[in-house]
């Protein structure tokens, strides 16, 4: 007899079932309702377009798991036990819908569980069962033996009563159809191939009497059931609300290219940045919703790392705690809830920055949650509601508002770095094939004229026709969007592309990541659409074209992946092409490499913040480069540059490495070499 058919104490086995059923679903739909509601206390976002593909996207993702298997690593390989437990629940999802809500529920059990479909979904899940078991006890002897630095302080009752559960699915599960088995009634009729793990555990009911059996499968059939209803109504009132917030979160993320900040409409605005939860927009609450504190974002935090304040887990989850608490004042009254402002209050300034914008957080994040945004804006409302900023900063954007850079004290001009090498500008001869944008920093700061010399040199020698805009010029407006001066950026922005559309550029090649970033992925936005590419794609395609003659010498080199060149625009490649052409001895790689590429600590406009919390950023990259024993750290990117030349001093390791820019190297090793600068040899 199916336990939904047996009365207990009187009541029908099916309406304690529906009532049990009902009430979970209620208290799971009360509660998402509330978090929906929460959530639209947030600004608007802008519209959704290209449904189809983000569901396609979606599917693919969540389905492929490859939001956490792309996080594996030799040493962290929890990804893979996260996604069998992921790839388990969804089989098991499937089960209960068909089998159990709709089979058991409406009375269709005898017809499923006699049906094909039915006996084979039975040998999967025999099949998967143990698999999914072993996953989570690997998950709870990690998270409470081997105690990962991610984990530390996450080993709560919350976390151990859902691994818990999810470990008695499969186990109550396997004991159901055991003792279906031992009552003769096993998975489609007597006479087919039973499931094997089902079939040897059936073997424990042998000496026992039907009725007890029977007792038993009872038992366990309730047992497994009241766990599904309890993990659904877990999920809803605990940080495993990410096993539903998660999919739309993955189904909304940003439409923008990666890293490429959400702009403020000037004009429109009635507050800049975020002051309070609800300047939120709703995606970014769902982030708040999406996070599983699992801590790989901390894991790759270079200001984690150095010792500084800010945490992004811990970060999202201060917001979200916050938001949990104003929130259902805020519902019976939004003009009169908490005035508790982020930016210093629920957030510190320290922590706000600390941030040096490099994305190592968001491109681990298996959920796509999105953490720099959320600074980016604590720092609008700092600086431009509040007029509150770090002193070396503030004096960088007047320096940008007042001379178009942000270096104050330099005394060059704006094409004294060209002195020597015969470079046209625009205003004299714009016939040409491409813009070298020299940027603030190649322009200005004297380690780094070296780098636009040598880039110009190597153009030249390859025979590409380029110019420069000279004195029109003007700070592509990076350091003021990151350090939070949304006001100015746009200014720069506005009179940037004035000046580019004058006359007629189409194609821009930069040494400066960040200007490249910044003019191929965010000036498009305000109606600036050109073609960009950074220095080290265009010297790679001339030494494919055979264009420059290399001489390799026998140094070797290691390379630091510039942030905003790789996480940003995936720009690993031809780095690595150009170094292993001009070095004989070859290229090796540093510890953290690549996509994992540890920060130099000048992003996110920290090359104008003192670095007084913590250890130094770039020390800590050096010391990686130093231990793979190479000769020289090489990288694509002025600002790096500039910080591990003084990294290097710092550390006192000038006798063992030194740092150079890509562009050097190639200028060095070609035929020809420019004059030397009377005012920067």
């Amino acid at each position: 007899m199916s336990p939904l058919d047996t009365t207990y104490l009187g009541i029908p086995g099916y309406v304690i079932f529906w009532a049990l059923t009902t009430l979970a679903f209620g208290l799971f739909a009360y509660r998402i309702s509330r978090l929906i509601r929460y959530m639209f206390l947030g600004q608007k976002e802008k519209g959704v377009s290209k449904l189809l593909r983000r569901g396609l996207s979606t599917t693919i993702t969540t389905l492929g798991q490859w939001c956490l298997l792309k996080g594996i690593t030799l040493k962290d390989k929890a990804g893979i036990g996260h996604a069998i437990l992921a790839w388990g629940f969804s089989v098991f999802v499937v089960f209960y819908v068909v089998f159990i809500i709709i089979g058991a529920g409406f009375g269709l059990s005898e017809n499923l569980e006699h049906s094909g479909f039915f006996y084979y979904y039975t040998w999967i899940i025999d099949i998967i069962s143990p698999i999914v078991m072993l996953a989570t006890l690997w998950a709870i002897a990690r998270r409470y033996i081997v105690k990962p630095p991610r984990l530390k302080g996450e080993q709560t009752v919350e976390a151990i009563v859902h691994l818990v559960t999810i470990l008695l699915l499969p186990l109550t599960h396997l004991f159901k159809i055991a003792t279906s088995i031992a009552l003769n009634h096993p998975p489609a009729g007597l006479g087919a191939t039973l499931p094997p793990l089902s079939s040897a555990l059936s073997n424990l009911f042998n000496n026992i009497s039907p009725d007890s059996i029977q007792a038993a499968s009872a038992t366990f059939f309730w047992a497994h059931w009241l766990v599904i209803l309890y993990v659904l109504v877990f999920i809803a009132y605990s940080r495993y609300l990410h096993m539903v917030a998660s999919l739309f979160n993955i189904f909304f993320r940003s439409p923008l290219p990666k890293g490429s900040l959400r702009s403020i409409n000037l004009e429109t605005a009635e507050i800049f940045g975020s002051a309070k939860i609800t300047d939120l927009t709703w995606k970014q609450i769902l982030d708040l919703y999406s996070c599983v504190v699992c801590g790989q974002c901390q894991d790759v935090c270079p200001a984690t790392t150095s010792g500084k304040p800010l945490n992004p887990k811990t970060l999202i989850q201060d917001l979200k705690q916050h938001l949990l608490e104003v929130a259902p004042g805020l519902l019976k009254n939004r003009e009169n809830g908490s005035t508790k402002m982020l930016p210093g209050e629920v957030i510190t300034q320290d922590t706000i920055w600390a941030c040096t914008t490099c994305r190592a957080c968001d491109e681990v994040c298996p959920l796509y949650i999105e953490h720099i945004d959320k600074i980016i804006d604590l720092r609008r409302n700092l600086v431009m509601e509040q007029a509150n900023i770090p002193e070396t900063a503030e004096q960088a954007l007047r320096c940008i508002e007042d001379r178009g850079h942000p270096w104050r004290g330099t005394t060059a001009s704006r094409t004294d770095w060209a002195e020597g090498i015969d470079v046209k500008t625009v205003a004299d001869d714009g016939n040409i094939d491409f813009l070298f944008w020299v940027g603030c920093t190649g322009a200005l700061e004297e380690r780094s004229i070296k780098i636009s010399r040598s880039l110009a040199g190597i153009l030249k020698q390859a025979g590409v026709n380029f110019g420069i805009l000279g004195a029109g010029e003007s700070c592509c407006g990076e350091p003021a969007r990151r350090l939070g001066n949304e006001y100015l950026f746009q200014m720069q922005v506005e009179k940037n592309i004035k000046t580019l559309n004058n006359y007629g550029i189409k194609r821009i090649v930069s040494a400066c990541p960040h200007c490249y970033n910044t003019i191929k992925n965010e000036y498009p936005e305000f109606g600036g659409e050109f073609e960009v590419i950074h220095h080290t794609q265009l010297i790679a395609e001339l030494l494919r074209e055979n264009r420059l003659e290399i001489k390799a010498d026998g140094g070797t080199i290691t390379y630091h992946d510039p942030c905003y060149l790789g996480r940003y625009n995936d720009i690993y490649k031809p780095p690595r092409q150009i170094l292993n052409s001009v070095s004989g001895a070859g290229l090796v790689e540093m510890a953290q490499k690549s996509r994992r590429s540890f920060c130099c600590g000048g992003g996110g406009g920290r090359m104008w913040l003192e670095e007084n919390i913590g250890s130094r950023i770039s020390e800590i990259r050096i010391k990686q480069a130093v231990e793979t024993e190479a000769q020289t750290i090489a990288t694509a990117c002025p600002f790096c540059l500039q910080m591990f030349d003084d990294a290097i001093k710092a550390r006192g390791c000038e006798a063992s490495i030194k740092a150079m820019d890509i562009a050097e190297f190639v200028a060095e090793a070609i035929e020809t070499h420019t004059q030397p600068n009377p005012r920067y040899p």
